[in-house]
């Protein structure tokens, strides 16, 4: 298309020039074409804040006479995160990629490849729910959003893997839950200081009382910014925005340290933490950190108040580790997924340490749980 056009407008301007010989200057100004805009050059410096690109062979998942409907997978993935997270995502761009081989993908996060996959069109991917191998005929592979032990099968074996227990998904979901799980992951990097004011602005009106005795008079919009930052690295919803504020607003004439403004809020939402982490038997399944390793924690913070940091020994926090890594392991054993809960002081630095290795496990203290929430504990790091 824009072939032709640049090759039709060069014919009319040499027509032009032909007849400017024979006809006066009026007629020739009548018949002269306006030059195209060109696009500004600030154009190039905007970017994207969600990718995703496809190779060749999965141009067709968002063919709509295919079937796969990709796309409105991923507008119901912008309303579900949405209503789970407190804010909505940015557009995802979905451009083909030449250069990707012809089956994957990759997404990209402001225009950084943060993850990439392989997916099989016209094929349905099978997994254990358990994480076992998949017995069936077919390709063997690796869910690429958490790595579990899959196999891409025909349709044809639908109904026996559906029969076996397992779960049965096509390539485009595949695709979609794999988004999902990254732009969770990539959360504090798309709350932007300008959407984190939309989401003040976009409060009720009995809310904006609340937001003008607070920014700025107590705290910066940039304050805020990075205490829902904070919130949502640990997948916590901001979608309570004003029992956060107000929780901000406890704590701003005492401090401005984020960490510390953010543990005072995790407590606020207690009810909220509680309930997301609660089984479907209605109790959270709870593994406490020890109290040797309570002290170990507590004796090895440094500085006083807004300047305290964690300065424990390389051989101990191996140790720690290793303690971490065989209590998790014997949990997973038994299909458990415990949340470990630490007394208030030491939460954010066991929380930082535990991200490195197990960015997925959940790390509570005693006072975000709700005083009418359901506990089961099941044993001690």
């Amino acid at each position: 298309m824009g072939g032709a056009l640049a090759y039709a407008t060069f014919s009319i301007d040499r027509k032009t020039r032909v007849k400017k010989e024979t006809d006066d200057s009026a007629r020739a100004q009548e018949i002269k074409q306006e030059k195209p805009k060109e696009e500004p050059i600030t154009s190039a410096l905007a970017i994207d804040m969600v990718r995703l690109e496809l190779g060749y062979g999965l141009l067709q998942l968002i063919n709509e006479d295919s079937g796969y409907r990709l796309t409105d997978q991923i507008k119901a993935l912008r309303r579900q995160l949405a209503s789970e997270m407190g804010f909505v995502m940015p557009s995802v761009r979905i451009l083909d990629n030449m250069q990707l081989p012809t089956n994957s993908y990759a997404i990209r996060i402001k225009e950084t490849e943060a993850a990439r996959g392989e997916v099989r069109p016209g094929f349905l991917l099978v997994m254990d729910p358990r994480g076992e191998p998949v017995n069936l005929p077919g390709e063997k592979t690796t869910e690429p959003a958490f790595g579990l032990p899959a196999t891409w099968i025909e349709d044809s074996m639908r109904e026996e893997a559906s029969f076996r227990g397992h779960t049965v998904v096509d390539a485009a979901t595949v695709v979609t839950t794999h988004l999902t799980e990254i732009i969770k992951d990539n959360t504090p990097d798309l709350l932007s200081y300008a959407e984190t004011q939309k989401l003040l602005d976009d409060l009720p009106k009995e809310q904006q009382k609340l937001v003008s005795d607070l920014v700025p008079n107590q705290v910066s919009l940039s304050t805020i910014q990075r205490v829902l930052q904070s919130l949502l690295s640990e997948r916590v919803s901001i979608r309570d925005l004003p029992t956060i504020l107000e929780g901000i607003a406890e704590t701003a004439g005492s401090t401005q340290n984020i960490v510390l403004i953010a543990e005072h809020v995790r407590s606020r939402l207690a009810r909220q933490l509680s309930s997301t982490h609660s089984s479907e038997n209605g109790f959270i399944p709870l593994l406490s950190l020890s109290p040797k390793w309570e002290q170990a924690f507590a004796e090895s913070l440094v500085g006083q108040g807004e300047d305290r940091q964690l300065a424990m020994a390389p051989t101990l926090l191996q140790n720690f580790m290793g303690d971490l890594r065989d209590a998790y392991d014997k949990m997973a054993a038994r299909g458990e997924s415990p949340v470990l809960m630490t007394s208030p002081g030491i939460r954010p630095y066991v929380r930082s340490i535990i991200e490195r290795v197990r960015p997925a496990t959940t790390v509570m203290s005693q006072s975000e749980i709700h005083p009418k929430a359901k506990i089961r504990t099941l044993g001690q790091v």
